[in-house]
């Protein structure tokens, strides 16, 4: 037996002290032979039968309310068919014993390579953290790079798994000589399965220790110094299951058929040549038919979908009139090169801000509403949401929530209210700002590159979290993007990456630029460009590149923030100054920024020289922008640039 295997042979005795864990929850208790307790036995023993279809995990119920049954299995990802299914229904057997009459259990078997959970409430794409477990090795780490190196290996089997491109959310990978694992159960959402992992990875079960295991109902993180897994997925066959027991019973009695009539081999030979044929004809037949109903009735479905959704986001421009006073100047929030945005409320007390399209787009109504359906399915909390439309005769109009402080920039480059802004709210809204942006890049089912994030675009609500907004609508009007290279730039000077100004070339990383400019302008408390004592136009980025290769950290500093915690201060300067760097496959992706930010213990690489847009109006060759003053949802803001979007359905 080579070494490699001897250490998985040995793993379960040397990485815990128990080969399962379980919780049986006290949301009530079952009788024995009760409805519940049939429907339990029922769904559980589906479970085994059903993971060779579905990859090793399964989800089933049995029963109707109120003793419906909900329960699920999720095997390893690396492990095979015949050993899925045996673990799957031993740990059945263990979570009934140990969890005799509870309603809702969960465990994790033979060494935690398996999971069976079941409830009397809908588990199902739920995203859930508890109950949790750790499972530490118990060796201490023997060099001290052990930890940065995990850090960043399991950010990136994070994003792996989390972004969909394995059906199983499964993910597994290496560096230097720190072996890793992560998983979620396949029914979540990418952002669940992110949301999950990164949870998991704050603290991580035998952190300082050569290897542990985080174990929570949605997702599952297990590192080692040692290969543990194998290297690819398990292709599922059939298991070998355990073979039918034969059954002596008495001989019957014989009682045969009379003999069929006998045909000529003639005879039957003819009848075979002309009845094949007419079985085929008629079997394509049927099955042409079958296949044409079937998508004529998915089609029709689909539609009537799609008819219901767009019924339920549409406002008659009666209500939306009435709402807004007949789009009184008392109640306009700003104007902007696509329209005018007022402030209204509807009939059952929601507070609305809706923005009045110019009539110059040359979209058809049946663009603008798929348009619609698109944007519509947006949903973050840290973006601005479009809750419905208005289209009747030449209006149209775009209905979001209101947010009722305004954008940012009228917080943190005015000397009173940036007061207000202590850094604990500056970190939450810099974090909130980086998890919205991460949504639109790899967690909603559309792709979107905001290309105009800034100050102005981020309003804060009443608790003060970030909301993103004009991230969706720019493409009713911007037709002309094509895999990431546009004929016109749009956006604003100094959030702008260098090779979106002089390429006209954008991608993820365009907006991570922009990010780093908002985290700098945050710390500071100074706009991206001002002017100097001299007249001079002095620029954010140059300003902090110099700072920082100078040692002078604290002049980049806001004042209202000098005695907040320096280190962590220090370290956002950092990450907004490798946001910034002038070459983009330089910068971080958006994933591994909200882990930065997450993460205090995980190092940061130096960063290189950031994009310096120093130019003005007269003195550069650089492009030159005709503004569009777009408008943001707030009362303070009135001259804003509308953002292009770059959308791409998955």
């Amino acid at each position: 037996m080579g070494i490699p295997s001897l250490i998985l042979l040995l793993l379960p005795m040397i990485s815990i002290s128990h080969s399962e864990s379980e919780f049986c929850s006290n949301r009530g208790t079952y009788l024995a032979n009760s409805t519940y307790s049939k429907n339990l036995n029922t769904v559980l023993s589906s479970l085994p039968l059903n993971i060779t279809e579905n990859g090793g995990f399964y989800n089933g119920t049995a029963g109707q309310d109120p003793d419906k049954v909900y329960a699920l299995s999720l095997c390893r990802g690396d492990l095979s068919s015949d050993k899925c299914y045996h673990c799957v229904n031993s740990t059945i057997h263990g979570i009934k014993e140990q969890c005799p009459n509870q309603k809702e259990g969960i465990m994790w078997g033979e060494a935690t390579t398996c999971m069976v959970r079941y409830s009397n409430r809908n588990i199902f794409a739920r995203m859930e953290s508890t109950p949790s477990d750790c499972v530490p090795n118990p060796n201490n780490v023997t060099y001290s790079q052990f930890n940065e190196t995990l850090y960043d290996l399991l950010g990136k089997l994070t994003t792996q798994a989390s972004s969909g491109s394995s059906g199983l959310k499964f993910a597994t990978g290496s560096s230097d000589k720190v072996f890793g694992l992560v998983q979620c159960t396949p029914d979540l959402s990418k952002a669940d399965c992110n949301i999950c992992l990164q949870g998991a990875m704050v603290k991580p079960c035998g952190a300082g220790k050569e290897g542990g295991r985080t174990l929570r109902p949605s997702c599952t993180i297990w590192f080692e110094n040692f290969k543990f897994y194998d290297s690819t997925p398990s292709t599922f066959d059939s298991p070998q299951l355990p073979p039918t027991p034969i059954v002596n019973s008495p001989p019957a009695v014989a009682n045969f058929p009379p003999p069929p009539r006998t045909r000529t081999k003639g005879t039957s030979h003819i009848v075979t040549k002309i009845t094949v044929p007419i079985v085929l004809f008629f079997v394509i037949l049927i099955t042409l038919t079958c296949s044409i109903l079937r998508k004529r009735l998915k089609h029709k479905v689909k539609n009537d979908d799609t008819i219901r959704r767009l019924e339920s986001l549409h406002f008659d421009f009666s209500t939306i009139k009435a709402a807004t006073d007949n789009f009184s100047e008392d109640n306009k929030l700003g104007q902007g090169g696509f329209g005018s945005v007022y402030k209204g409320m509807l009939p059952n007390g929601q507070e609305i801000a809706a923005k009045r399209l110019s009539g110059y787009s040359d979209q058809g109504e049946e663009e603008f509403k798929n348009e619609i359906l698109l944007v519509a399915k947006l949903q973050h909390r840290n973006l601005v949401s479009l809750i419905g439309f208005c289209s009747e005769g030449t209006e149209r109009i775009l209905v979001y929530e209101f947010v009722r402080n305004g954008s940012l920039d009228h917080f943190i480059f005015d000397e009173i209210r940036g007061a207000q802004l202590n850094w604990e709210m500056r970190y939450k809204i810099i974090n909130g700002i980086a998890r919205g942006i991460l949504y639109l890049h790899e967690d909603s089912r559309l792709k979107v590159i905001h290309r105009d994030l800034k100050a102005s675009n981020v309003l804060l609500d009443e608790e003060m979290n970030p909301k993103i907004s004009d991230f969706g609508m720019a493409r009713l009007f911007v037709l002309d993007q094509t895999q990431g290279i546009t004929r016109r730039v749009a956006g604003t000077y100094g959030y702008m990456a260098p090779e979106y100004i002089l390429q006209n070339r954008f991608s993820m990383k365009s907006d991570v630029f922009s990010l780093g400019v908002i985290v700098l302008e945050m710390v500071s408390g100074m706009k991206n460009s001002w002017l100097s004592n001299s007249n001079e136009v002095e620029h954010l980025l140059s300003h902090a590149w110099k700072n920082w290769r100078e040692g002078k950290i604290s002049n980049l500093i806001d004042n209202t923030l000098k005695n907040g915690p320096t280190g962590d201060i220090i370290r956002c300067i950092h990450i907004g100054l490798l946001c910034v760097q002038e070459n983009a496959a330089d910068r971080p992706t958006m994933a591994s920024v909200v882990l930065m930010l997450s993460s205090h213990s995980l190092s940061l690489p130096l960063p290189s020289q950031p994009g310096f847009l120093m130019y003005s109006s007269t003195k550069s060759g650089m492009p030159s922008l005709e503004p569009t003053s777009g408008t943001t949802i707030s009362k303070h803001s009135t001259e804003n640039t509308e953002a292009a979007v770059y959308l791409s359905v998955n």
